[in-house]
């Protein structure tokens, strides 16, 4: 009976759960696969910058540098992934990106930050993958080195 349960519970509110890291990962190996395939260099993945900060992908294509969030959700019965992104996260978004920024060598004269958006589950039908370039500029608290 229990388990019959757990499987509504699971089909009606899948994104009632706090994150599932493998999903997430699944998510972001989807995304990075689809910005290779429209043209981008994955310079790095799960980039820690600080206790706190990490960014989920970091991308290069042609002198601009991308700092990319994926949000990988199940389905989009409680609005779309990139909805996720607050402005908690965006704060947090920002300082990674000026952290990272700053160890580089030659700072990039270009840079934005994306969203991947990733609507599926693995083992299930093929995931619906939406890039939405220049999603927010870097918060104005913040300069660019």
């Amino acid at each position: 009976m229990w388990r019959k349960l757990r499987a509504v519970l699971d089909g009606l509110l899948p994104a009632a759960r706090s994150g599932n890291p493998a999903s997430g990962f699944w998510g972001e190996t989807l995304a990075a696969a689809e910005l290779r395939r429209r043209g981008y260099a994955i310079i790095g993945r799960r980039v820690r910058v600080g206790r706190r900060d990490e960014i989920d992908l970091v991308a290069r294509r042609g002198s601009v540098l991308v700092f990319v969030e994926v949000k990988t959700r199940r389905n989009e019965t409680f609005g779309r992934p990139a909805a996720a992104v607050t402005r908690r996260k965006r704060h947090y978004l920002s300082r990674a990106a000026v952290r990272y920024m700053r160890r580089l060598k030659l700072a990039p004269q270009y840079f934005r930050f994306d969203v991947v958006e990733v609507v599926g589950a693995p083992g299930g039908p093929p995931p619906i993958i939406r890039h939405i370039e220049n999603a927010f500029p870097l918060e104005s608290r913040y300069r660019a080195p």
